[in-house]
């Protein structure tokens, strides 16, 4: 790797949803700045490869193969890494549609996912760093639909405007005791999420005419809005939404 500033030497990160686009590279950059990586995912190659590839460049890795679904499972994977000082919840969905053809187990799945999966994650790693009488920095990945409508996204958006309403609330109530909790809510990024959408040219030429700059964010972008939020070198920014969006929100 490259060598950086180690922002998070002798820390450790868990990152929910660790081997999507951005998840996984959000944990290299993390991995990169100095962290010792803890990976929660459903998919166990993938999962064996990222930490065989982190490994190989000297970085610690470790990982649980974890249906964010599965509550009981998520907390337990959450509570046994309280030595871990950062929480990145990056693990996501989307099944767009119209309203009235959104089935009931697909906006489920993409509730549970997107929202309770950050809530149960957030309340577990807030309870086993108290026991160690320590705080942290939780950073959600939310989305620039948490802070918009788009059209055949209602829930996708409720989800995300969910995911911001949460990011507050706990900003607020955890801030005395020294914890930060901010999300980041990029744009359109080219991952396995959006590709269906993106490979149809009116569908990629209405993404890229609605950023005024002109073009897609990328993971890596992403990754360094992560590590920088989290870092002390935003000490001071709690509650916040970090847009990585070219733009689109700002209209």
């Amino acid at each position: 790797m490259p060598e950086v500033e180690q922002w998070f030497a002798d820390q450790a990160a868990i990152v929910v949803g660790a081997t999507g686009g951005i998840g996984s590279m959000i944990v290299r950059e993390l991995a990169r700045r100095g962290a010792a990586v803890r990976m929660i995912a459903r998919r166990a190659d993938a999962l064996a490869a990222l930490a065989g590839e982190l490994t190989d460049s000297g970085a610690g890795a470790e990982y649980r193969v974890v249906d964010v679904r599965d509550r009981e499972a998520l907390t337990s994977a959450i509570s046994a890494w309280g030595m871990a000082s950062i929480l990145v919840n990056a693990a996501g969905m989307n099944r767009p549609g119209p309203m009235d053809a959104l089935s009931a187990e697909d906006y489920d799945a993409l509730l549970d996912t997107n929202v309770s999966a950050v809530y149960w994650a957030s309340r577990a790693f807030v309870r086993a760093r108290r026991e160690r009488g320590a705080a942290g920095s939780i950073v959600n990945i939310s989305s620039q639909m948490g802070h918009v409508g788009g059209e055949g996204r209602i829930a996708y958006c409720a989800s995300k405007h969910a995911v911001e309403g949460l990011t507050k609330a706990m900003a607020v109530e955890l801030a005395g005791e020294g914890w930060r909790v901010n999300s980041i809510a990029p744009t359109f990024v080219e991952t396995e999420l959006t590709a269906e959408f993106l490979s149809d040219p009116a569908s990629r030429e209405y993404v890229v005419s609605s950023i005024p700059s002109g073009r897609l964010a990328s993971a890596q972008e992403v990754a360094a809005a992560v590590a920088f939020i989290a870092s002390d070198l935003s000490a001071s920014t709690t509650g916040t939404s970090l847009l990585i969006d070219g733009g689109w929100v700002a209209k």
